[in-house]
């Protein structure tokens, strides 16, 4: 567990919120620059702007080129990118200590003036274009792209954040500079910095680099996005591949709802490792996969349940039936005691393994901040997840495993 005694939350005058952890254990420091955008903020007509963003904004800014900003970081061994997800943008930064200003200010310089060259943003596009296209060959991408369409319809999350062929193709560099002048704006930031730093020193570096810079006085846009209503039904796509891809989707309770932290655990006992009930089943009793597991992803809004397999062909229909039982098993009987504990311990081991470094750290503390649950979220999961019950469980179960949307992708069998 993060010790909740050495967290600082600070919120700058122009709205930017600092999260800082002292960590003097090891000569290392961690940021993680999150902006409240992602893919679920993109216009359907600009699907993949973000990741777009992503790729170019490290690309250059107003003084320096993109060769310039890479010898600037390489030849102190440091580290600094940036990513989109669904939910968020993020940039990194990792470096040794006494390095971290250097870094910081280059970071700084970066989000707050990029250039955007046009060559850049022509590569990455051609670049995410092939990506795309590469997906489309995977039968795991296709079956879950698949699933994520028909499960969340005109909602964002039924795109992957690299959107698709024909709204890359036609995003222009100045797409990218209003969409980043719509959203980088210190209001809309949230910096957690961990490691080899005094939480004084720390605040005063964002003081000093993002301090000057106002928010507009135009509000940020707000976001309205469709409502889903649950359809499930079938689709098949059929690929001459070796293998049978089956997915069952269910739509599922967000970060913020009650029913996370059981369905974290019910995650936890299908799906999890080689202990885990879907790989014990259908893979060592019963050998129909090749690889089976079962993934809850964390989300702002509503989330899916996915359970899935890859099967031989032939053996399509018995998977499918594998899957469905497994996931009935949960409906109809409660887990034991034993069930219950060993996957608590499990879930609870596995979540402290994510927060070793500072860049973990750093990660979890700036995530929870962007997703409204607070810098004491990370207890708070802990102890809701001990409390679980087996009734609780099964009443989580019956709430959301009603009908699944199903997803398989395969050769077709004559």
């Amino acid at each position: 567990m993060i010790n909740q005694t050495k967290i600082n939350r600070t919120v700058l005058n122009n709205g930017i919120v600092v999260i800082t952890t002292e960590n003097m254990v090891a000569d290392i420091v961690s940021a993680k620059i999150f902006l409240r955008i992602g893919s679920r903020y993109e216009a359907k007509k600009q699907s993949g702007i973000s990741h777009l963003l992503a790729a170019v904004l490290t690309k250059g800014t107003d003084k320096l080129s993109s060769l310039e900003i890479a010898q600037k970081i390489e030849s102190v061994g440091a580290r600094l990118g940036s990513d989109t997800t669904a939910d968020y943008f993020l940039v990194s930064i990792k470096t040794v200590s006494a390095d971290f200003d250097d870094i910081f200010h280059l970071s700084g310089e970066i989000i707050r003036y990029p250039s955007f060259p046009e060559t850049e943003i022509e590569l990455e596009k051609r670049i995410t274009i092939q990506s795309i296209r590469s997906q489309k060959e995977q039968p795991f991408t296709v079956a879950f792209s698949q699933l994520r369409e028909m499960m969340y319809q005109n909602h964002p999350y039924a795109l992957s954040t690299l959107g698709r062929e024909n709204t890359v193709s036609k995003i222009t560099r100045q797409d990218i500079q209003e969409f980043h002048q719509t959203y980088f704006r210190p209001d809309n930031i949230v910096i957690s910095i961990v490691g080899k730093i005094s939480n004084e020193k720390a605040i005063s570096l964002v003081e000093e680099i993002y301090g000057d810079w106002q928010p507009p006085t135009t509000p940020l846009p707000s976001l309205n996005l469709p409502t889903i209503t649950p359809q499930p039904f079938i689709a098949k796509k059929y690929q001459e591949t070796q293998q049978s891809i089956i997915m069952l989707g269910y739509l599922a309770a967000n970060v913020s709802s009650s029913d996370y932290a059981p369905l974290k655990l019910l995650n936890t006992y299908l799906g999890n490792g080689l202990s885990s009930r879907l790989f014990v089943e259908l893979r060592e009793k019963k050998g129909l996969a090749y690889d089976v597991s079962a993934f809850y992803p964390t989300r702002f809004h509503i989330s899916n349940f996915t359970v899935y397999i890859g099967t031989a062909a032939e053996n399509t229909a018995l998977a499918e039936a594998g899957l469905k039982t497994e996931v009935e098993r949960l409906v109809n009987y409660l887990l034991s005691e034993e069930e219950l504990e060993i996957c608590k311990n499990k879930l609870l081991g596995q979540y402290a393994l994510g927060k070793q470094t500072n860049s973990q750290i750093a990660q979890i503390l700036g995530w929870y901040e962007v997703l409204n649950l607070g810098i004491y979220f990370d207890s708070k999961f802990q102890e809701n997840l001990a409390m679980v019950t087996s009734v609780e469980a099964q009443q989580v179960a019956n709430k959301y495993f009603i009908e699944p949307y199903i997803s398989i992708v395969g050769p077709e069998i004559k």
